[in-house]
């Protein structure tokens, strides 16, 4: 079966890894048990949701500000959008941050599904929600992420996860992985494969 999309998470992935979660929790007040940040805040009182948003709107905002590419980002979006493959992100973060990284360094996404949209990762809601913009089925759709989320909502919609191996925890979500690369390029081998 040909791969007619590619969904990709955003930090660790299209950008090289930059968020300390075990920091951004500290300084919230969170326990380093407490589990994903977003969630711990919907947990919150209001006025603290109010100020650990505030923390974690200026983590973000450096994020930006200091992001790197992935080795062979630009190359791989390039040679995807060669192909004539529809190029999505999904993140936990907001659609304004995925934009101003885009922006920055001179990449196109073709659609940006956010923290905002709806259900974040692991739920399967963005890939799905990606897949019928782009009119393919999640067979045809390859996401590729860093992180146990990534790999738990492309199996959840059905589509081919991906792990790209850019940390020390990677090997501890491979068993959750169709694929594990340790570059970019390697995705446009893995295309070629299913092609066939």
């Amino acid at each position: 079966m040909s791969i007619k999309a590619v969904i990709f998470d955003l930090d660790g992935t299209i950008t090289r890894p930059f968020f300390d979660f075990d920091a951004i929790r500290e300084e919230m007040g969170l326990a380093a048990d407490s589990g994903p940040i977003l969630e711990a805040m919907e947990k919150m009182t209001p006025a603290d949701r109010k100020r650990t948003e505030q923390i974690l709107t200026s983590h973000e905002n450096r994020a930006v500000a200091e992001s790197a590419l992935n080795e062979g980002a630009r190359e791989l979006l390039d040679a995807l959008r060669q192909k004539d493959i529809n190029i999505g992100i999904l993140t936990r973060n907001k659609r304004a941050n995925a934009e101003a990284i885009a922006q920055k360094h001179n990449l196109a996404f073709d659609a940006i599904v956010d923290r905002e949209d709806g259900p974040v990762k692991p739920d399967a809601f963005g890939v799905l929600q990606l897949c019928r913009r782009f009119e393919v089925a999640p067979a045809e759709t390859l996401v590729v992420g860093d992180y146990l989320y990534d790999m738990l909502s492309a199996k959840a919609a059905g589509a081919v996860a991906v792990l790209l191996k850019t940390h020390q925890e990677s090997d501890r979500f491979a068993a959750h992985a169709d694929f594990t690369i340790d570059s970019l390029d390697k995705i446009l081998d893995i295309i070629d494969d299913m092609t066939r």
